[in-house]
């Protein structure tokens, strides 16, 4: 029994040992990436993929430097992998890039790489084809060699991508692996090469983080470098395509609701179609009561609707954003500033509330008037943080906070502004409490300077998470708070930890 048991343990040590998650037992492949400063923004690519094949065994270095295909810095490496869209490489550059395939080692040229030296017909050769046109599309790609080691057990993927028509191409030693198929045409997408001892893994997909951030997509890039290094001491595990999430079946519209009514305001609604002239409409559709509404709301069978809170109860003024505390109340925000009387201050933020336990508020408190168009709000450190609108044409990030209990903000702070308004409609939005336990925002296409730390930050469209220059809110200490990593703390009074 001792003897079986101690064979049983060496075996099992030896099995962990030629494990690829092993740890430091197995060595990993190291990689080096080359890429560029054009548009297919290569170094934000590189920090997606990096951590995640990094986690598998295998290091990426970047670098953007054509002149690392030399023989002494190429063989430091397993492999090279290339994401660029450099025009040029010298004779010397392509010598050394073809005696280091040729004898032994791995080459994955991915998406834009089929563009990449177009001088040089052997690096066109190589790679396999050469980038030649595209469009862009939502789409998924065939698997013509299911047997293949890199395709064997992968379940493929769908994204968003360019959709590469290539040229140039040289089947010699080549096997297609993927297709993209248009109409009758089946475009060779992802395959594989030889070239003497070296191998060729090339796949057409990769233009942004959509696909760089799809799972399937790095479950690709994964098997193609193992492939191409031919690496013995590590493995492909199978994937899986993720579930779909399934479309519930709804409720059906409800007999009971009434038909839209309708009003003729005269040529005043505008009409906005893709590439047409601006058109206007006469009618305009009546309210409809909280209660009528929801008759029109369709949700997944086993769910329905109630009303909690209208205009009934919270007042006029139209409702810009909402948002529900610890508490189980909803905080509305109203406005009739919106959308051309930017600073006025008619707007407000009201608490509605149940009090009765009837699902069904019956209970409003205004927290705070005297705002305009506030378009976002998120709770913060006992108290709220607003966008609201200045008299002075834009927008500013305030802080309100009850401190005596009677649901009134009787703290109002400015913590930094200049959010721009020349458009109401692009304006900071979409304040989000995030995981990371900073909050997080959305800029509109008005582009905004913001003071912060004494210095001028610039923000365009988008929503900043974690970066240079992110406009969020860190835990910081008690009563401070920091809007950009660049920023130096800004004290708002009343705000506890």
């Amino acid at each position: 029994m001792k003897r079986f048991l101690l064979a049983a343990l060496a075996t099992l040590a030896l099995a962990l040992a030629y494990s690829p998650w092993a740890g430091a037992e197995v060595k990993p492949l190291k990689i080096l990436f080359l890429g560029d400063s054009a548009g297919h923004q290569p170094m934000t690519r590189f920090r997606i993929l990096q951590p995640v094949l990094e986690k598998r065994g295998i290091d990426l270095v970047y670098t953007d430097k054509v002149t690392s295909l030399d023989p002494q810095i190429l063989n430091g490496y397993d492999g090279l992998m290339i994401y660029a869209n450099h025009t040029k490489i010298s004779p010397e550059q392509e010598k050394a890039l073809l005696d280091y395939v040729e004898g032994g080692k791995a080459f994955i040229p991915l998406h834009c790489a089929s563009a990449c030296f177009t001088n040089s017909p052997k690096y066109i050769a190589l790679v396999g084809a050469a980038f030649k046109s595209h469009k862009t599309g939502v789409f998924r790609v065939t698997n013509v060699a299911p047997e293949h080691p890199i395709m064997k057990g992968f379940a493929g993927f769908e994204s968003y991508d360019e959709t590469y028509v290539h040229s140039k191409h040289n089947e010699e030693g080549r096997t297609v692996l993927e297709v993209r198929t248009e109409g009758n045409v089946k475009e060779p997408w992802t395959w594989v090469r030889t070239q003497g001892k070296g191998r060729v893994f090339y796949t057409a997909w990769g233009h942004d983080d959509k696909t760089w951030s799809n799972v399937g997509f790095q479950d690709l890039v994964e098997r193609g470098v193992r492939w191409a290094t031919n690496s013995a001491d590590t493995k492909v595990a199978d994937t899986w395509e993720p579930r779909t999430f399934p479309v519930p079946e709804m409720t059906p519209k409800n007999p009971d609701a009434k038909p839209f009514e309708y009003t003729d305001v005269g040529d005043k609604i505008p009409i906005y179609k893709p590439k047409a002239a601006l058109t206007t409409q006469k009618e305009m559709q009546k309210p409809l009561s909280g209660d009528e509404s929801a008759k029109y709301v369709s949700v997944p069978k086993g769910f329905h609707a109630e009303l909690f809170a209208d205009e009934t109860i919270f007042g006029p003024g139209n409702p810009m954003c909402i948002n529900w505390d610890e508490k189980g109340r909803l905080w509305v925000a109203l406005s009739h500033d919106y959308p051309h009387d930017i600073g006025k201050g008619e707007d407000r933020i009201v608490i509605c509330e149940d009090t009765k336990g009837t699902g069904r508020a019956d209970k409003v408190t205004v927290f705070a008037d005297k705002l305009s168009i506030p378009s976002s709000m998120a709770f913060y450190r006992g108290g709220l943080l607003v966008y609201t609108g200045s008299p002075k044409g834009y927008s500013e990030t305030v802080f309100l906070k009850d401190t005596n209990g009677d649901d009134k903000a009787d703290v109002r702070q400015v913590v930094f502004g200049n959010w721009a308004e020349g458009d109401t409609h692009g304006g900071a939005s979409n304040m989000q409490y995030g995981l990371d336990n900073w909050i997080w925002g959305m800029q509109g296409y008005n582009n905004s300077t913001i003071t912060l730390g004494g210095g001028n930050v610039k923000f365009k469209q988008g929503f900043y998470p974690s970066g240079s220059i992110p406009p969020r809110i860190p835990p910081r200490k008690s009563g401070e708070a920091n809007w950009s990593s660049c920023a130096r703390p800004i004290t708002i009074p009343g705000a506890s930890a």
